[in-house]
């Protein structure tokens, strides 16, 4: 990067402080709307159809349901959004660049799909974040439906990917590509568990009405979450040394003929 140094670089970044930052903000965003929920507008926010007691609220009732909660959380999702685009274009590299041998074809085409279903998460993400459940509950359902779907099988294809990739032709796993991998594999698990968890308690509430269910049902909420944002932030690891940058060319000098 010899050639980029000095004042032609405009702007740059690492990609561990892009990962913080990304990070960051969901992080903040979901623990403030359910802080706040719960200290100011706890009644409302935990009450569901059973009037039944519950001690916590769902992230759908934290984060579209009152203000300043859906103000910071639209903010949040905006701004860590647009990051989350270069992680995408920046991965398709990271795989793409691995040549998988007789097999490569559809290692490709492997990739493609997976950060194809990147991006869908991700504008999923921005989709039910702006359109609530009170303001048009059909798009927000699905846009939820869309973003569990592609975070899903997306972390499956990109632990399958990097297993497959980094361990071409015999090759072995480096230290931090190890623990990249297995923090990947742990927070995939454990996401789809919470996940489950969450759907069968989502379920029983609906069923039986019974005091607290709901509450549970929205702590496995918050788990997968965080376990998402957990697994986005593995980035960190697989470039750590990565830089983003924004450079500006000389210009070429040149005379208009008179």
């Amino acid at each position: 990067m010899a050639n980029l140094q000095g004042q032609n670089i405009l702007f740059q970044i690492s990609a561990r402080n892009l990962s913080c930052i990304t990070m960051f903000l969901p992080i903040f965003a979901t623990l403030f709307c359910v802080i706040y929920s719960v200290l100011y507008d706890f009644k409302e926010s935990t009450a569901t159809h059973c009037k039944v007691k519950n001690y916590l609220p769902s992230i759908s009732s934290a984060i579209g349901g009152f203000t300043p909660q859906r103000y910071v959380w639209r903010i949040c999702i905006a701004l860590h959004s647009a990051p989350r685009m270069l992680v995408a274009s920046s991965y398709y590299r990271f795989h793409s660049d691995v040549h998988a041998g007789p097999r490569n074809n559809l290692y490709q085409l492997l990739v493609k799909i997976c950060i194809s279903l990147h991006v869908i998460e991700n504008l999923a993400l921005v989709l039910l974040t702006f359109i609530s459940s009170t303001e048009n509950h059909a798009v927000h359902e699905n846009s939820f439906i869309v973003f569990m779907v592609c975070s899903q099988v997306y972390m499956l294809l990109t632990c399958f990917l990097v297993k497959w990739g980094r361990t071409q032709g015999g090759r072995k796993f480096t230290e931090q590509e190890r623990q990249s991998f297995k923090y990947k594999v742990a927070l995939f698990i454990f996401n789809v568990s919470a996940f489950l968890t969450a759907v069968y308690l989502f379920f029983r509430h609906n069923w039986y009405c019974e005091p607290g269910v709901y509450s549970r049902f929205a702590l496995c909420e918050y788990l997968v979450v965080i376990s998402n944002v957990g697994f986005h932030s593995t980035f960190m690891l697989d470039l750590p040394y990565a830089q983003f940058v924004l450079h500006r060319f000389p210009q070429k000098e040149f005379s208009i003929p008179v």
